[in-house]
């Protein structure tokens, strides 16, 4: 090929034996090189688009705090770090790799009291998020190979949950309740193997980290002949919650030689009473599961006005559930402030934490619940402390034929 004949790209002007290779039309060329440098710009603007269209979409963490108190009161310093890891989590699920920077998963591990908030605030993070979301109990797991269920049944209830859509349920949200009961059990005299405590901590950890695991479709135990899907859990969210009882900071342990929150005084339980890793690994979390879980949301006892807003301010407050289901018999239900209040005293006396209430007012109600439908001239029903406190106590009615004789006078 003469050099006049030599075919030259119409882009960077470089000439056929300066490039590897040419792509030419009836009237254009174009080298390899142009082609690949296009390819880099398309590809940087989808790119773009993809994450204008991320952030439009995912709410930023001032907008989740807003969403979580519309369900929990109280909790503010546990929202605004389950906000920042959410926001995170799923920035990376869009962006796993961000100019050459690998992003990791960070779990989260809600510690509190019963009754304080922890799988509510579980259940309204996936609501916000849109997203498939599973609850597992952590005392019903067993090592792989004993009685119990193995760690990848958490998985198949995740992908029951996204019914069965695999991409789905890959980008998920787990709890896993409990957790506090697979701590690491002392030496006993019976020298058994630890199947349902440090066991599990190690069989979920490679579910926690991110794997590809084989689940039973089904939930099912595997074995030869149950059906198994491939599951990546690298985008799964894991939130892990208990109670903990018995665990203080480290600095209280080295003091009184014992572990219990009655060891500790309430003026030293304030808002620096904050848990380390270190108390975790004390209390029985091997270290390799804590450092799968980098994000500790601290969630504290509620007080008993914070128990008066949950009965009546959340969307699904307990007192609207009642006056709805009075409603529909034609019957308007009130409660005295003062009656809240005791209802909220009666859980902090039992140690129920909000998760109590519901009990509570159940007990309280059931009287009116099983004569009030019957009271065709019933119109409201207003339940006083007198009513909370002593079951035999008559709660405030009024009735439609007293309102017609007063209108007739």
């Amino acid at each position: 090929m003469s050099t006049k004949e030599e075919k030259t790209c119409s882009f960077c002007g470089r000439k056929q034996s300066e490039v590897k290779k040419m792509f030419s039309s009836e009237n254009t060329n174009i080298c390899n090189e142009c082609v690949t440098t296009c390819s880099n710009i398309l590809q940087k603007e989808v790119r773009y688009e993809q994450q204008e269209k991320m952030h439009q979409e995912l709410p930023k963490p001032s907008k989740i705090v807003d969403f979580l108190d519309k369900y929990i009161i109280g909790q503010e310093d546990a929202k605004k770090v389950l906000a920042v890891a959410l926001y995170n989590h799923y920035k990376r699920i869009e962006n796993p790799i961000y100019n050459n920077v690998e992003l990791e998963k960070s779990n989260i591990m809600l510690l509190g009291p019963t009754g304080s908030g922890k799988t509510l605030l579980a259940k309204s993070l996936a609501k916000i998020m849109n997203v498939p979301f599973a609850v597992a109990d952590a005392t019903a797991l067993t090592e792989a190979g004993y009685v119990g269920e193995d760690v990848e049944s958490i998985l198949s209830r995740l992908l029951a949950a996204a019914n069965y859509d695999i991409e789905a349920a890959q980008r998920g949200i787990i709890y896993i309740d409990e957790i506090d009961k697979i701590a690491r059990k002392s030496e006993s005299a019976t020298m058994g193997r630890d199947v349902s405590g440090e066991g599990v901590q190690q069989g979920l950890l490679k579910i926690l980290e991110g794997s590809e695991v084989y689940v039973p479709v089904k939930g099912s135990r595997k074995n030869s002949t149950t059906e198994t899907v491939l599951f990546d859990t690298t985008h799964v969210l894991f939130v892990c919650g208990g109670a903990f009882v018995g665990l203080v900071p480290d600095k209280h342990t080295k003091r009184t030689n014992k572990v219990g929150f009655a060891k500790v005084q309430k003026s030293e339980m304030a808002a620096d009473f904050k848990v380390d890793q270190r108390a975790l690994v004390h209390y029985g979390i091997i270290p390799e599961f804590i450092g799968r879980i980098p994000v500790i949301a601290q969630l504290r006892e509620l007080t008993k006005d914070q128990m008066v807003q949950i009965l009546q301010e959340p969307d699904n407050a307990l007192i609207k559930q009642f006056q709805a289901l009075f409603d529909m018999d034609g019957i308007s239900l009130e409660f005295e402030a003062k009656a809240l209040e005791a209802i909220a005293q009666q859980a902090i006396d039992k140690g129920v934490g909000a998760r109590g209430l519901r009990g509570i007012i159940e007990e309280v109600m059931l009287p009116l619940q099983y004569s009030c439908p019957s009271r065709e001239d019933l119109e409201s029903v207003t339940i006083t402390e007198g009513v909370v406190s002593d079951p035999t106590t008559e709660p405030i009615y009024t009735f439609k034929k007293e309102e017609k004789e007063s209108a007739e006078a």
